[in-house]
């Protein structure tokens, strides 16, 4: 096994999961089951003066620059990989994704992929947002920062306040590089003493590290607190690095984790599970609530598991939005759901930001 896994992306090998509907269907055909009828997650979420899932007030922009990547991990709901090198976000849609920007009253831009900062625009994209005060968040492998050519990102972080999110799915070598490839362990910890250099992992609120973890195989995340608490003790103990604070999330049944549970038979168990844990508390933090996710090529989704599986955001007419149409009227839609969604709402809840009950 090597840092990559020697992983093609599905959509590179033809696979029929590289199809969205295809993912969506299949999902659908398993027998589940929810308080005793067919599991439906938008009847699940339904509560008294809440007929739908709405949106509330916008919070996060969050956009996904492409799916380009230097690696090709085996739970990305993205099918990242070094072979997308067609959807990239190019200047003109990054330019109409600003001018959105200032229509909306969101304060944190969610800059994720792929490897985000593979992008040719990444720099450009984060001026600008922290030029309009903007708190901004980057989604980094931790990997791609030991790349030549990105030389100088831990202090261009450092230097604009932007918080840096970092996927290590464990505290110990064994399990990351199992999901990530043989090595990734220990170049992470490298990128991550590169960015305590840089002043963070301090509590210095303007160089916020926050680690991201999912579990290894077909499991609930963590409890949130008590793993942080774990982690901080053990990274500062082995190797000295120091973060902020650690969020969990569940693996969503989407893509190459849902392909490696078909493969090891677990897809029918895992989904019985995240029915069966359906925590009704989780649903007003869920961040298809507060968030809009912009794809590559403009399209709007309610969140970035939609987007991946290309369940537009629609208006109350039932028309996709685009960039273009982005205003205040994005509030006025229903949050489109689907099986997968139990993937947020199990146990402690799941979101970008972390447990969400």
């Amino acid at each position: 096994m090597n840092s990559r896994l020697n992983l093609r992306s599905l959509s590179a090998r033809g696979a029929e999961l590289s199809e969205p509907a295809r993912q969506l269907a299949h999902l659908d055909t398993l027998p589940l089951t929810h308080e005793g009828v067919p599991a439906r997650f938008a009847r699940s979420v339904q509560a008294p003066g809440r007929p739908e899932l709405l949106p509330a007030e916008l919070e996060v922009f969050q956009i996904n620059v492409g799916k380009l990547c230097n690696m090709s991990c085996r739970h990305c709901h993205v099918d990242a990989g070094p072979d997308r090198v067609v959807e990239n976000m190019d200047r003109e849609m990054i330019d109409l994704c600003l001018a959105a920007l200032d229509r909306t009253s969101a304060h944190t831009v969610d800059i994720t992929g792929g490897a985000p900062e593979l992008n040719p625009h990444f720099r450009y994209l984060v001026d600008q947002c922290v030029a309009r005060g903007k708190h901004v968040i980057d989604r980094c492998n931790l990997t791609v920062l030991l790349l030549p050519k990105m030389e100088g990102l831990p202090a261009f972080f450092a230097e604009r306040g932007v918080e840096v999110v970092c996927s290590l799915p464990h505290h110990r070598p064994r399990n990351t590089d199992a999901q990530r490839g043989d090595g990734t362990y220990d170049k992470s910890i490298r990128a991550l003493k590169m960015l305590n250099e840089h002043g963070y992992g301090t509590g210095d609120p303007r160089r916020t590290l926050t680690l991201m973890t999912n579990p290894a195989g077909a499991f609930l995340a963590p409890d949130q607190p008590a793993t942080q608490a774990q982690w901080k003790s053990s990274l500062e103990r082995t190797h000295g690095v120091r973060f902020d604070r650690l969020i969990a999330l569940n693996n969503m049944p989407v893509s190459r984790f849902l392909e490696w549970l078909e493969e090891t038979d677990n897809l029918q168990s895992y989904m019985d599970r995240l029915v069966g844990a359906f925590n009704a508390t989780a649903v007003d933090g869920l961040m298809c609530r507060n968030t809009l996710s912009v794809s590559w090529d403009g399209w709007v989704y309610d969140c970035d598991f939609n987007q991946m599986l290309e369940l537009h955001a629609t208006d109350r007419s039932g028309h996709r939005i685009h960039i273009r149409d982005v205003g205040l009227q994005t509030g006025d839609r229903v949050i489109r759901t689907a099986r997968h969604c139990y993937g947020c709402t199990a146990g402690a809840g799941s979101s970008c930001g972390g447990a969400t009950a």
